[in-house]
């Protein structure tokens, strides 16, 4: 099994907010199908903070106050681990936003979102997030899209727990990790390390090392210097070994 990650509150969030920098509005996905005057609303209402490794930037129980999305890092989203072992739903890659389902109904978290690494992560009040679905088509229609690749998502998470095949279930993770929709700021390279993609597969590093080592021997992947490059993402998401 993967060993655990430090745990670390994350009170100090909010206390390291702040305004986000022109580069870092131009990673954000959604704000370009916004009209001039929608863009402007969005932009003053967006913070941007730092969570360190073991941050969580979401908690199970706690209320929703913002939508957030993953400018760079790393994040797994889990379930508690007090009603037995943890168990990962998925990762957060670069440009991908979540939580817009919890958001949409005001309704309290029912899974942890944590940091794998040092995240620069980017929220949006959930006043904002109403308004501009009261008044933004292109937020309305960015919003659906995220819902329906989302379901389709967590359908294929639903099969991945089924596989028994270790590399099949490296193979398939990784393919979720580059959505592009989803995670619309990964392109073809994934800063990662085993470690990290041990957390979110549930296999130890010793094994995700060796699922890498097949799937680079199929010529899925290339594992490249604190990264892997897709090759054959079709392969990753349907391939059998």
């Amino acid at each position: 099994m993967a060993s655990q990650i430090p745990l670390r509150s994350g009170t100090a969030l909010r206390e390291r907010a702040r305004v986000p920098a022109a580069a870092e509005l131009a990673q954000i996905p959604w704000l370009q199908r916004l009209t001039e005057s929608e863009r402007q609303r969005a932009v003053d209402a967006l913070v941007v903070t730092q969570a360190q490794v073991g941050d969580y930037i979401c908690r199970i129980g706690r209320p929703v106050t913002y939508w957030f999305g993953l400018l760079d890092g790393l994040l797994k989203m889990s379930n508690d681990d007090s009603q037995g072992p943890v168990i990962t739903f998925t990762g957060v890659a670069p440009g991908g936003w979540f939580g817009e389902g919890t958001v949409l109904k005001h309704e309290q978290y029912r899974y942890n979102i944590q940091a794998l690494r040092r995240s620069h992560v980017a929220g949006l009040p959930v006043d904002t997030f109403d308004w501009l679905l009261d008044h933004s088509i292109g937020f309305n229609r960015f919003v659906m899209l995220q819902l329906n690749e989302r379901l389709g998502q967590f359908i294929a998470a639903r099969e991945i727990d089924r596989i028994n095949n270790p590399d099949l279930r490296v193979a398939r993770n990784l393919a979720a990790l580059f959505h592009p929709l989803l995670a619309p700021n990964v392109g073809s390279v994934l800063r990662i390390t085993q470690q990290e993609l041990a957390y979110l597969v549930g296999l130890s590093r010793q094994r995700v090392n060796e699922a890498l080592s097949t799937l680079s021997a199929k010529g899925w992947i290339r594992i490249e210097y604190g990264g892997l490059r897709v090759l054959d993402l079709a392969a990753l998401r349907q391939g059998e070994l």
